[in-house]
């Protein structure tokens, strides 16, 4: 009679044992999404705040750096910082100031470069507010970052109805005694806004990296849609 071969079929020690490899495979890939997720959330989170004048973005991220521990860098701070110093940058910077003139994107990318390093390799992410705001700022913010091996991880706009922002630019005018802050000189820094650097919505967009926020209502709601952009990254 012929013999007919039968598959082997494992014992119960051979059976246990590869329960127990697959058991330890399973705990093991569970580990290592979790890792990979905590490496995520602890990766560098470079930040573009965007908006008109008024829409907060001064105040958003206050929130944010106490939230996420994020540096933060405003170019006119930053420029003020560097000429009250005495900087060689800050001395340049001054110079075209003297003279009327607008500072070249070099420069101030130069100056911006400086203060980025000073945080260390460390950081957790900065916020860059009031710059970019042409899309060869954006390209040359995003080459300085490169030449680091970082990148911005996301734009975020906070986008405020025009009769809101005049509203509340007013009102902070009365509050301040700012005189830059009157009906005519707003009109003129929108139009300036719109016209010089909404398009660079589209280019981030583009980039992948623009989020629009809703900046009208409560602060905690506001911050709120800006916390899950941020989560997610």
């Amino acid at each position: 009679m012929r013999q007919i071969k039968l598959p082997h079929l494992p014992s119960d020690v051979e059976a246990r044992n590869s329960d127990l490899l697959t058991d330890f495979w399973r705990k093991g890939k569970e580990t290592q999404i979790k890792q990979d997720k905590i490496e995520k959330n602890n990766m560098m989170k470079n930040i573009v705040i965007f908006g008109a004048p008024g829409s907060g973005k001064g105040t958003q991220s206050d929130l944010m750096i106490e939230h996420y521990g994020l540096g933060h860098i405003s170019t006119g701070d930053v420029l003020r910082n560097e000429i009250k110093k005495g900087t060689e940058l800050g001395k340049t910077a001054q110079g075209f100031i003297d003279n009327g003139q607008l500072i070249p994107d070099e420069l101030m990318v130069s100056i911006l470069a400086n203060v980025y390093d000073s945080f260390g390799r460390g950081h957790k992410g900065v916020i860059f507010d009031g710059f970019p705001r042409t899309i060869p700022q954006a390209e040359a913010l995003k080459k300085m970052l490169d030449e680091r091996g970082d990148k911005v991880a996301a734009m975020i706009e906070l986008d405020v109805p025009e009769d809101e922002l005049m509203t509340r630019l007013i009102k902070r005018g009365q509050q301040s005694g700012r005189a830059d802050d009157n009906e005519e000189t707003i009109k003129k820094r929108l139009v300036v806004y719109h016209s010089q650097t909404q398009p660079l919505i589209e280019w981030y967009k583009k980039e992948g990296l623009h989020h629009h926020i809703n900046g009208l209502g409560t602060l905690e709601r506001i911050f709120g849609d800006i916390q899950k952009v941020i989560d997610n990254l």
